[in-house]
């Protein structure tokens, strides 16, 4: 059997704001599972989300700044072009097509993974791609009656980094209340939300 010419990652989300844990949950995957190429895949209509999220250019830019520091990262906006709801199938799909003889892995965090069985068509996603899954200090493992893994009948790998207590929605607060946001996000993240006001009372 011919070897996958690429390793390739995707991870997506809302990233609104990009923060630092992003970025470090990004280099962390990419050198402990060989990724060639990481794609980034800030999310089109939220379907799932009870907020608006913010106008999808300043969510490209500031992820475009978030991952500069990781070579093998780019940010793809297919799911913010694609009109109506966005699925990771469709995305993973049209990534296969483009790239046969790749394999594919898909990063989320363990938040993500305990409503992955409410993801449209999530076993078909498992076909094409492997789970990357960054987990937090106090995950229940597979082998007791309440893990994740045995909730889901699923495999996954475990993406290896420190925990973080760092959120979007502690960032975006952070904004509101004009506190200091630095040791959240990169200088130049923290300098476009400056920049073009982001985040502020309305």
């Amino acid at each position: 059997m011919k070897a996958p010419e690429q390793r390739i990652g995707l991870y997506g989300g809302a990233f609104d704001p990009p923060h630092l844990a992003h970025e470090a949950l990004a280099q962390a995957a990419v050198k402990q599972f060989a990724l060639d190429e990481l794609v980034i895949l800030p999310t089109g209509y939220a379907w799932h989300k009870s907020r608006s999220l913010t106008a999808a250019t300043h969510r490209i830019a500031m992820t475009q700044l978030a991952f500069a520091d990781v070579p093998q990262a780019r940010v793809d906006d297919r799911e913010i072009l694609r009109s109506g709801a966005t699925y990771t199938i469709d995305t993973l799909n049209e990534i296969q097509a483009e790239n046969p003889q790749a394999e594919l892995f898909l990063l989320m965090g363990q938040d993500q993974l305990a409503f992955f069985p409410q993801w449209h068509k999530y076993q078909e996603i498992l076909q094409i791609a492997t789970l990357l899954v960054a987990l937090r200090a106090d995950f229940i493992p597979a082998s007791s009656p309440n893990g994740s893994q045995n909730r889901v009948k699923m495999e996954f790998s475990t993406i290896h980094m420190p925990a973080s207590p760092i959120s979007a929605t502690q960032i975006r607060q952070f904004c509101t209340q004009h506190q200091a946001i630095d040791h959240l996000v990169k200088p130049s993240v923290a300098r476009y939300i400056a920049q073009h006001r982001l985040y502020l009372p309305s």
